[in-house]
């Protein structure tokens, strides 16, 4: 297979990176792409998905791995991963001796390893600009879901139509399930029993980058977990928060420690982000030196600023999105010359353990063992969004009426950069909109409208 043909069976099988934007993945095919890494480092505290994935399909997705590298040039095929998921490493070694490009990198417990730029760097050494891409390094990164989703689409012709989520904090039974996509999050919690308080609060996509999002809010090829929480909690608290206020408090107490600066990890790796100045001039309304703000472009959204390092309980990542927000709008991009300063030396003393994270987070006691349910729960009705990726939304190719079946695309991808998306359960299309489209499944159907 080249190149060529495996694009188009990702575009059309609908395989995006799954989690973060979802980038399509066949983009990502490039012969540029010297390294291509796994990204095995479950970023976010309590996620377990991407290590009991790689632990159960071990050899299918090294395969695909494998095939992606031969396909694209790579020399060197990299694994990364958390030193700490010995089972999932034992079941990796098992299979290494068959594929000769690959090998693992054994990381450490330490956040945010999972940034693809800081896991770069950990893996080959290689820096990535400020506001570049990995490709512009010769590196492709793909994390482990969307190797086994590429794995789905060439070896048994199946298109991404569910999603593996680890559901975990205030609920009765922590699990990871794979879910149709489509379906409620609220379904998702009552396959882990349900929620153990009152008025729970929706934590989707991780404690540290996540955002809180209504129940009835349909999952997506990105939606990685669901934490439940109490609504006073800490980070339902943090995100509740309002910025005007935020910056009042930085204009009060802020006394300039530094100590957000100094444990951000892209500062660390000599971009030019530096938070404590953000603070300064922000909240002292001092414009003199644009590139302050400016500069939060190359802010990576990893919160540790704000949840771990600043000993004020301030708000710099948060007051920096909304900065970063006002300059998108207006169509002000990353300076492409920004200057790239040397790797700290001090980086290696100022990684955040994980545990740690957990504690200050009052993450501890939620982090318990959420077995992976790997074969797809039934759901009676979902609602597919028809832009779950970065690029162009496709465009639905059904009708209200038609009866489709899992796996039959229901959206075409679009002109430039999209995919295609599928149904996830048999059924009927009851509503079909520029935004998502509804299917519900029927007992007893006569007479049906079939889609060719």
């Amino acid at each position: 297979m080249n190149k060529e043909a495996l694009s188009q069976i990702l575009q059309v099988n609908g395989i995006v990176g799954a989690g973060g934007a979802g980038f399509p993945t066949y983009a990502k095919l490039d012969e540029r792409a010297e390294v291509i890494l796994m990204n095995c480092a479950e970023c976010e505290p309590l996620l377990k998905l991407h290590r009991q994935l790689l632990k159960l399909h071990a050899y299918k997705i090294l395969k695909t791995f494998q095939m992606i590298a031969d396909i694209v040039g790579a020399k060197e095929a990299i694994i990364g991963i958390k030193k700490e998921y010995e089972e999932t490493i034992q079941e990796l070694n098992m299979y290494m001796d068959k594929f000769s490009n690959i090998r693992l990198h054994l990381l450490d417990g330490v956040y945010p390893m999972g940034d693809e730029v800081v896991m770069i760097y950990e893996a080959t050494g290689k820096v990535v600009r400020p506001g570049g891409l990995p490709i512009e390094e010769g590196v492709a990164v793909f994390n482990v879901e969307t190797i086994y989703n590429v794995y789905r689409a060439v070896e048994e012709r199946h298109p991404v139509t569910d999603k593996v989520v680890s559901v975990a904090a205030e609920v009765n039974h922590p699990l990871t399930v794979r879910v149709p996509i489509g379906c409620t999050l609220e379904e998702v919690v009552a396959l882990a029993g349900g929620s153990t308080i009152k008025d729970p609060v929706y934590f989707v996509g991780g404690p540290m980058m996540g955002s809180i999002k209504s129940g009835s809010l349909p999952v997506t090829k990105t939606t990685n977990a669901i934490l439940v929480l109490p609504k006073d909690h800490l980070l339902v608290q943090k995100k509740q928060s309002n910025p005007s206020i935020d910056l009042k408090r930085a204009a009060s107490v802020c006394c300039q420690c530094e100590m957000c600066s100094s444990l951000c990890p892209r500062n660390a790796l000599g971009h030019p982000i530096e938070p404590h100045s953000f603070m300064r001039s922000a909240s002292n309304k001092d414009f003199q030196d644009t590139n302050v703000f400016v500069n939060t472009l190359f802010c990576c959204s990893c919160g540790l600023c704000e949840m771990y390092s600043c000993p004020q309980g301030l708000s710099p990542r948060s007051l920096m999105a909304v900065y970063k927000g006002g300059l998108k709008r207006a169509g002000v991009l990353p300076p492409a010359d920004a200057r790239l300063i040397p790797v700290k030396e001090s980086r290696e003393y100022r990684k955040v353990p994980h545990e740690r994270l957990e504690a200050r987070l009052g993450l501890t006691k939620y982090n318990v063992a959420a077995p992976l349910k790997d074969k797809v729960v039934s759901m009676k009705r979902v609602r597919i969004q028809l832009s779950q990726h970065i690029g162009a939304p496709a465009k639905a190719c059904v009708s209200c009426g038609d009866f489709v079946e899992v796996g039959q695309m229901i959206g075409k991808p679009s002109e430039g950069l999209s995919v295609g998306i599928h149904a996830s359960i048999d059924g009927i299309v009851t509503a079909v909109t520029e935004t998502y489209i509804v299917i519900e499944k029927k007992t007893g159907i006569s007479g049906r409208k079939d889609v060719g």
